[in-house]
């Protein structure tokens, strides 16, 4: 069975004709395709789509179906349709599915390092790493095919080069590209098989009791908000399997600036794992961190959390370090990135916050 991308927008709401029903004789396009697994138990088909477009609510499927736009087997069936093995399911909507040929496009590239195999870049916040999703232009897929615009070997468009794994749009830090199929082979494997290391930089709400943990639940989409992730005991069958490493590395009282190491990378791991905690990662709105968390009630303090929100607008996260074996070489290479500025006057905006607190303290 077929599994999409993080960011594949397969159903919006603006993808349904306004009047609910499609025209007289429309000319459909097919958006979406799935063949049900031979072993599949029957199961509304609302349901069954819901769990798998995860972009698109039950609410938005059922539209689709009671309009006309939901087929199985080249017919269009209502949401009640009770799925069967080998269904072949298909979304068909009456415009043409956007073009998702990635173009080069000049767009500004920090390369820290680039080989005839692989490159090492710095994204910087804010960036879409692919296509999708409402962005279509302007990714770093985008800027890296403009980087690699003359070397004849590498296709933007070809699956089997390119990234070998992402980080959200607003976390900042290093990312790896495979210049050739047997590089990103090679590089999938050592990320697959967790050889390699990676570590972050959080800055979270709280305080931590240890010095250090271990954060263990699987990650799965929160079916309340199909844009977030959320946590289910490891023994649970829903979810995948996820293991976050964390270190103190500074207490700033009411927040706390740790380091995260990667045991397994799944979507938003770090941040629903934060979450799942306490701690969520300080200006993240999508997990409640963009709010006044820990501290008190005062008009000064709250201005002052305010003003950290306008001086880091995201996540306050950072992909600080990367690590591999070389897929040509054998040689391990080790990379490690400086802080982004707005993430930097972040922490020496609190560090200035405790230092002051603390000599109030000993000055009373």
């Amino acid at each position: 069975m077929k599994e999409f991308e993080d960011d594949d927008l397969l159903l919006d709401e603006e993808e349904i004709l306004a009047d609910g029903n499609p025209s007289d004789d429309p000319e459909l396009f097919e958006h979406f395709k799935i063949e049900v697994d031979k072993g599949q138990e029957k199961e509304r088909i609302d349901k069954f789509l819901f769990e798998r477009m995860q972009h698109s609510s039950r609410n938005r499927i059922q539209k689709a179906a009671d309009s006309g736009f939901i087929h199985v087997n080249g017919q269009p069936v209502k949401s009640n349709y009770k799925v069967r093995p080998l269904d072949v399911i298909t979304l068909m909507l009456d415009r043409p599915k956007h073009d998702n040929t990635i173009e080069p496009e000049d767009i500004p590239l920090d390369v820290i390092y680039e080989d005839d195999d692989l490159m090492v870049i710095m994204k910087p916040a804010g960036l879409v790493v692919h296509p999708g999703a409402g962005n279509f232009h302007g990714t770093l897929i985008n800027a890296i095919a403009w980087h690699l615009k003359d070397l004849a070997s590498f296709d933007a468009n070809d699956p089997e080069v390119g990234l070998v794994h992402r980080i959200d749009k607003d976390t900042s830090g290093l990312l790896l590209i495979a210049k050739t199929p047997e590089a990103k082979t090679k590089l999938g494997k050592q990320f697959f098989n967790k050889t390699t290391h990676r570590s972050y930089i959080a800055l979270v709400w709280g305080n931590f009791v240890e010095d250090e943990g271990r954060i263990e639940g699987n990650i799965a989409r929160d079916p309340k908000d199909r844009l977030r992730m959320t946590v289910f005991p490891p023994d649970s069958e829903i979810g995948k399997h996820a293991v976050t490493h964390y270190k103190v590395i500074e207490r700033f009282g009411y927040t706390t600036l740790i380091e995260c190491i990667l045991e397994t990378g799944r979507t938003h791991q770090i941040r629903a794992h934060m979450k799942y905690i306490g701690h969520p990662l300080f200006g993240d709105e999508r997990y409640g961190g963009k709010e006044v968390l820990r501290g008190t009630r005062s008009s000064t303090y709250n201005a002052f959390v305010k003003n950290g929100f306008k001086l880091c607008p995201r996540q306050a996260l950072h992909a600080k370090t990367l690590g591999f074996v070389h897929p040509t070489t054998g040689k391990q290479m080790d990379f490690t990135s400086k802080l982004p500025a707005d993430l930097e006057a972040l922490i020496e905006k609190w560090r200035g916050f405790i230092n002051g607190f603390q000599g109030s303290i000993e000055n009373d």
